[in-house]
């Protein structure tokens, strides 16, 4: 990411859910308020979004995102009262929060966290009260100082979703954020998921990887930092957590597209995991 600027990669992200509430019914994920966030300025971009060529991929989005709120509905009925989104984008689950007394907490970069606020205000949403802004450059504070000035209780356990950002952080950071997380309080959970090695990959994969790695890294946003599932599951016993669950495109398929009359459902040539550790 390119410092001081908004993240390319949470906008390319944004359109991809909105596009699919346009194109895919009934949606994966009921999103109504990114279609607002974008708007018309990237109509361009929409439709390309729509085009049956992308629909895997804002299948996967929508997925990814439907599967981190379920955790979070899980997380709440067990008692949990505090969701940090990590590197939070144009997400727009606080908009959507059916439950009042869920604090929201959205850590991402200030210039990130800015624009958004734009977007909110240009699109005439109110930024909700349950919702707090951790703006955070982590070269200058840690992510628990953040979101203790912030009003996070440590106290107390929390649900964390991190989608979208572990490729793009060096090994001492994603363990950093993990340590963060098993210091807190049992019943804490948290979602994230992460990009298979290049190297493991069938040659095809590697293809597919290679041209999505060539555009991230001419937006300024370079993938740095890959697992194997052996190698993720070393990492998450490492950081201390009880157990976890992985899951891929055949898991993924059964929780969310089975049946659908319009066939959406996500290709075998998935190159990563998502995953949900409980502490």
């Amino acid at each position: 990411m390119q410092r001081g600027k908004p993240s390319k990669t949470a906008l390319r992200v944004a359109i991809r859910r909105a596009a699919h509430q346009l194109a895919d019914h009934p949606p994966v994920l009921n999103d109504p308020v990114v279609v607002q966030l974008i708007g018309q300025e990237h109509k361009r971009d929409m439709e390309r979004a729509r085009h049956p060529v992308a629909r895997d991929f804002r299948a996967y989005m929508a997925a990814r995102s439907r599967y981190a709120e379920d955790r979070l509905a899980e997380s709440f009925a067990s008692g949990v009262r505090q969701y940090v989104v990590l590197g939070a984008g144009l997400d727009t689950f606080a908009c959507r929060n059916p439950w009042p007394e869920l604090r929201v907490f959205e850590v991402d970069y200030p210039a990130t966290q800015e624009w958004k606020r734009g977007l909110l205000a240009e699109a005439n949403i109110n930024e909700p009260e349950s919702l707090t802004f951790v703006p955070l450059d982590f070269e200058k504070k840690t992510l628990l100082n953040g979101l203790t000035e912030a009003g996070f209780d440590g106290t107390q356990p929390a649900y964390f979703s991190w989608l979208g950002v572990t490729p793009y952080l060096t090994l001492d950071a994603f363990r950093a954020t993990l340590g963060v997380v098993i210091g807190l309080p049992k019943g804490t959970v948290l979602t994230l998921d992460y990009s298979f090695s290049p190297s493991t990959l069938t040659p095809e994969r590697q293809q597919i990887h290679a041209r999505l790695a060539r555009k991230l890294a001419q937006m300024g946003e370079s993938m740095r930092l890959f697992f194997a599932p052996s190698e993720m599951d070393s990492e998450l016993g490492r950081a201390g957590f009880r157990h976890w669950e992985q899951l891929g495109t055949v898991e993924l398929n059964h929780l969310y597209f089975r049946g659908r009359a319009d066939g959406l459902w996500l290709s075998p040539v998935r190159i990563g995991r998502l995953v949900t550790a409980y502490k």
